[in-house]
């Protein structure tokens, strides 16, 4: 998660190999409870995966993750596999999680997610239990970045390795920056905070992947497919108030513009990268451009006639 990362991607992300970083036996990890919700930015206790974090030598930490069966936000595909966006969600708590607790960064911060990456093994991933997933977590932090002072962390990279016992089934990355209050509050001068009603016509439920149209945040413009989410108070992806759209619902709004575009063929991403370029606003709602082509969709947003965010898809 790291703050210079503006890269525009011009390769597939690979689904290749997602072992283990190599670091030392685990140490025991709790189970028994989630974190604080306040430490990795949740309103609701049910939308908190992580259950504890252990240091793990410099910069490298374990951790565990449930991953409920009957999780609010992400059902289970039909047989019974996890959401890859809980690959995503767990790896954006961690980002929040580990800089609050082991690297001096105030609650106070504001947390920004420049890029992420995921990878995942099909053939190894876990299928949702009794319960939920026992999910163990490998990750390693480099690229921090401090102020001129050197006393404030302003960024790292974060990288980490999932596994299902001892079994690595997946590995996600990604770039964040933290921002003080009053550096955040300069930056979005006149920004809303509001969420706009969901307005507009949209696709049928099953043409974008889903199972109800309360979880659809695109709609039809035209020709156009634009961010407009159906419900302002999604659990998952509006859980509380922002000024601008989160990089979720953005990943979300990409998954269903490419499933729509392609008759329904791409629905399950098992690979993918995104780059936040920019803020992407809640008004005007964002444009999606996407091209499903074989097993791959790339996407980009576009507002105001300026590209927000991009990225690419791959499926199996």
């Amino acid at each position: 998660m790291d703050s210079g990362s503006r890269t525009r991607y011009s390769r597939t992300p690979s689904t290749g190999s997602v072992g283990p970083t190599g670091l030392s036996p685990l140490r025991s990890l709790g189970r028994s409870r989630t974190v604080e919700r306040e430490l990795v930015h949740r309103t609701s206790v049910a939308e908190v995966l992580l259950t504890d974090v252990l240091p793990h030598g410099a910069l490298s930490y374990s951790a565990a993750a449930a991953w409920p069966r009957s999780h609010p936000t992400f059902p289970r595909g039909r047989d019974d596999r996890h959401s890859p966006w809980m690959i995503v969600e767990t790896l954006r708590q961690l980002g929040i999680y580990i800089p609050l607790r082991h690297l001096g960064v105030p609650s106070t911060a504001r947390f920004l997610i420049d890029d992420l990456s995921y990878a995942l093994d099909v053939d190894a991933e876990p299928t949702a239990p009794h319960g939920a997933s026992e999910v163990t977590c490998l990750a390693q932090v480099d690229g921090l970045r401090t102020d001129r002072d050197g006393g404030a962390l302003t960024g790292l990279r974060m990288r980490v390795d999932f596994l299902a016992g001892r079994r690595p089934f997946a590995r996600a990355a990604g770039g964040a920056r933290f921002l003080d209050a009053e550096r955040y509050a300069r930056l979005r001068t006149g920004a809303g905070a509001a969420v706009p009603s969901g307005s507009g016509p949209r696709p049928e439920p099953a043409l974008l992947g889903l199972a109800s149209e309360a979880d659809a945040v695109v709609a039809l413009a035209g020709e156009e497919l634009l961010v407009c989410p159906a419900d302002p108070r999604h659990p998952f992806l509006f859980d509380h108030g922002t000024d601008h759209v989160p990089g979720a619902a953005l990943l979300e709004a990409a998954r269903q513009a490419i499933a729509l575009r392609s008759g329904g063929r791409l629905v399950r991403p098992v690979a993918c990268r995104m780059s936040a370029l920019r803020f992407t606003e809640h008004a005007p709602p964002a444009v999606i451009h996407c091209s499903p082509r074989g097993r791959t969709g790339t996407f980009l947003f576009r507002q105001g006639g300026t590209t927000t965010a991009e990225g690419v898809f791959r499926y199996p």
